[in-house]
């Protein structure tokens, strides 16, 4: 079971796969013809890929695969394997002959103590952090609470964002907060964090991006900007590197969203005639996550002392031909713990 729920058929869907490696939470998957002919390896990442180059999740595994995937073969040294395992990040790393049977497979489970280490690579940028909402959706909760220090196990949302941002070497965060505000300020600075922490207010709630006005001439390096109620399972040294090998202005995270449909639908043509029949089709959209990369000009485009969202941001960027990129992530690595249905999930 354990190698079986790592596999899924070279004729399958990428929709098949993302599913797959939702359900285990495995970020890669061993691809197979006809059940024992080993065809490569498809990570997560060869999805996104896919994705951004605006291809669908109905196309099948096989037309994508990355050839030369990386494995070991019969004469592969123990000692190399676990080098690379360690060097790529690999989930598993099977051993295959040269008739494409694969022998043997090791998993990073079985051949060491610590959890796999998601960042591939470290970078010290700064991060902001939106905190200023009113946490309606939790309410009565947040009517005691604000949502940013709302429990996530052990921790509050807010310093589980700091954490995941803190794993891939940044230790800068700006904080826009409004609700309850001093309640959140005294509580995160008696956590002595090991963090330059800079807490700045709105006086009226700005909406989803006019606090940023008020970081004019403190920030001058591209940036992130999170929700303070959202988890993102990523390396988002990967979103950082297609946010600047694409020369975008902004990079806005989204979540695949899947919807099915319990009916069979039809498409028609000309006077009613009956072009296809679907029989419970199954829907996906990008949905916008709540975290983006900006680069600090931008800051300079935001109205002070406005209600100015983020969306009006973007639309601005994009009137006059600017750059706008979307990352996707799969579903289930966006968590929107501002709703009760995920926050239950995680209470202690």
């Amino acid at each position: 079971m354990r190698i079986n729920n790592r596999i899924i058929s070279f004729s399958s869907t990428l929709l098949d796969a993302l599913k797959l490696m939702d359900l285990t939470g495995f970020r890669s998957l061993m691809v197979f013809e006809d059940s024992t002919k080993f065809k490569g390896i498809l990570s997560i990442g060869d999805i996104q890929r896919t994705l951004i180059k605006d291809n669908k999740l109905d196309i099948i595994i096989g037309d994508v695969l990355r050839p030369n995937p990386r494995v070991a073969n019969v004469n592969t040294s123990f000692t190399k394997i676990k080098e690379d395992m360690i060097k790529f990040r690999m989930e598993f790393i099977p051993v295959v002959n040269n008739k494409q049977e694969v022998e043997k497979i090791y998993l990073w489970e079985d051949l060491f103590d610590i959890p796999i280490q998601i960042p591939l690579s470290q970078f010290n940028i700064p991060v902001v952090i939106m905190a200023g909402g009113f946490g309606t959706r939790l309410k009565p909760l947040t009517n005691v609470l604000p949502k940013p220090l709302i429990p996530i196990g052990e921790k509050t949302m807010l310093e589980d964002i700091f954490e995941r941002f803190s794993n891939h070497g940044c230790d800068t965060f700006h904080i826009s907060v409004n609700y309850k505000a001093d309640l959140i300020e005294y509580y995160i600075k008696n956590q002595n964090l090991p963090f330059k922490l800079n807490f700045f207010k709105e006086e009226q709630p700005m909406g989803t991006a006019g606090s940023l006005s008020l970081l004019k001439g403190k920030i001058n390096e591209t940036f992130f900007v999170s929700n303070c109620d959202i988890l993102i399972e990523q390396d988002y040294s990967e979103i950082l590197d297609y946010h600047r090998s694409n020369n975008n202005e902004i990079t806005v995270v989204a979540a695949l969203k899947h919807y099915p449909i319990a009916y069979g639908t039809v498409e028609t043509g000309e006077n009613g005639r009956l072009l296809k029949l679907i029989e419970k089709p199954e829907v996906t959209f990008k949905i916008n996550s709540g975290m983006y990369i900006l680069e600090p000009h931008l800051l300079g485009e935001i109205p002070d002392c406005q209600i100015y969202h983020i969306t009006h941001l973007i639309e601005r960027v994009l009137a006059r031909s600017g750059k706008v990129g979307v990352f996707p992530v799969s579903e289930k690595s966006w968590k929107d713990m501002g709703s009760w249905e995920e926050l239950k999930k995680h209470l202690v």
